[in-house]
């Protein structure tokens, strides 16, 4: 799988569930940048930078966009890309597609104020949390309907799309595709369960360990059932020590594959032809995660770092996202406005129960049992 599933992902965030009041920006323009004479480089908002129709006219006038770590295939960027570019005349230049949030912020540092330096970041909430001094305010348009817990108060972050662990199943392998963390465990999956990735570093996987604590008995202060989950699934033969890919899964190498939602629904899409692949978010072990935008505070291109932020956030980009099987930040403000697409909200996973959401500190601690306990409970 990509590499953007290499352990910077958001799984340190603390997220809440309802809608947020707003938050002054506290921002001013200054008159030393591109773009007619505004500082958008300083803009905490649109309107701090002249309005809205302002900030379009100096991103079109900027004529780029760098952007970092955004694979095509990845939640529909691909589309996304192609839509802000066509809809304001700017040119996207992408960089290291794979790449990840490590090497996002890598290269914020390493290329300071150069003119290919990252304009924007879509990374892993810890590494969003962790880096703020890299990254300019600004909230958009749509920042009241952007849940409190879901943003930075000051606007350095905000998370915009995520998704639920779920298990992916091959139907034409697996008679009987399991749906819960309790039916993995069974024999007659023996061989057949993959992980995406090693959990010691990758995000998809070390959420796959923690939502098996929450279904076995730990908490989000405690993940060491899960470890100890997976343990039983090696020593019982059921962990398939393989690292799902595409090819993997079309090949039916990797029949059972632990994911997020919308990377499993959106495999299920691409095989279709061929077979089809089950898509289950287990009840007993529910744990979600999104990943967060932030602007290079040094952006060559601020203007455009800006109007890709509104773009991301308003009902179309969210809908963009949704198309891609991710779930938007703004998804719960636009299905009470109306405004979501409701054909794709409807193809999305079920979800029964409340998700869990845990905090940086509680990360860090599971991170460290992970790191120490995982190699050898499973070899």
């Amino acid at each position: 799988m990509t590499a953007r599933r290499v352990l910077v992902a958001a799984i340190g965030a603390a997220l809440a569930l309802s809608a947020a009041g707003c938050v002054s920006s506290g921002g001013s323009a200054s008159t030393d940048a591109a773009g007619g004479g505004t500082g958008w480089a300083t803009a905490a908002s649109a309107q701090a930078g002249g309005g809205f129709d302002a900030l379009v006219a100096a991103a079109k006038a900027e004529g780029q966009l760098n952007v970092i770590a955004l694979p095509p295939d990845w939640a529909n960027y691909g589309a996304i890309i192609k839509t802000f570019g066509d809809k304001y005349g700017i040119k996207v230049n992408s960089a290291n597609p794979e790449g990840s949030s490590q090497d996002e912020i890598n290269a914020v540092q390493q290329l300071g104020t150069q003119d290919r330096a990252p304009d924007v970041l879509d990374l892993g909430q810890s590494f969003a949390t962790g880096n703020t001094p890299l990254f300019a305010p600004y909230q958009v348009q749509t920042w009241d309907s952007i849940p409190a817990g879901n943003k930075d108060a000051g606007g350095a972050w905000v998370n915009d799309y995520g998704g639920f662990m779920s298990i992916g199943c091959n139907a034409k392998l697996v008679p009987v595709c399991p749906t819960t963390f309790a039916d993995l465990a069974k024999p007659d999956y023996a061989g057949k369960v993959a992980l995406n990735g090693d959990p010691t570093q990758a995000a998809a996987a070390f959420a796959g360990v923690w939502a098996a604590a929450l279904a076995n008995g730990g908490s989000l202060d405690d993940i060491s059932p899960g470890v100890a989950y997976w343990s039983k699934l090696a020593k019982g033969g059921n962990l398939l020590k393989v690292d799902p890919t595409p090819a993997t899964v079309e090949s039916g190498q990797t029949p059972i594959v632990l994911d997020w939602d919308y990377l499993n629904v959106a495999q299920a899409e691409k095989v279709k032809a061929s077979f089809e692949w089950k898509v289950a978010v287990p009840s007993d072990g529910l744990f979600a995660q999104y990943y967060t935008q932030a602007i290079n505070k040094n952006a060559p291109h601020p203007a455009a770092a800006r109007l890709w932020q509104e773009f991301l956030y308003s009902d179309e980009g969210q809908n963009l996202w949704l198309a891609g099987k991710a779930r938007p930040v703004r998804l719960q403000a636009m299905t009470d406005a109306g405004t979501v697409d409701k054909d794709l909200a409807a193809a999305l996973p079920p979800v029964s129960g409340e998700p869990k959401f845990p905090t940086q500190a509680q990360t860090d601690a599971a991170q460290k049992i992970v790191a120490e306990g995982w190699s050898g409970a499973t070899s």
